[in-house]
């Protein structure tokens, strides 16, 4: 029998992961995203994640 190993990945990975399109997963609420032209938005969370100037992610929340 083989043996189950448990993967964990660090936020900065996800988010590299989801900005590559390998994801489609939220990190912040796990549900499916949208890749619009400016980004990559959560319509559940309302979460906005922009690559920026200096191809640096940028996370934009909102409380609601």
């Amino acid at each position: 029998m083989s043996e189950i190993v448990q993967l964990n990945s660090t936020l900065d990975q996800e988010l590299l992961a989801l900005m590559r399109g390998a994801s489609l997963e939220c990190p912040v609420c796990g549900e499916f995203v949208l890749h619009v032209r400016s980004g990559i938005h959560c319509p559940e969370c309302a979460a906005a994640f922009q690559a920026g100037a200096e191809s640096r992610l940028q996370l934009g929340l909102q409380a609601g």
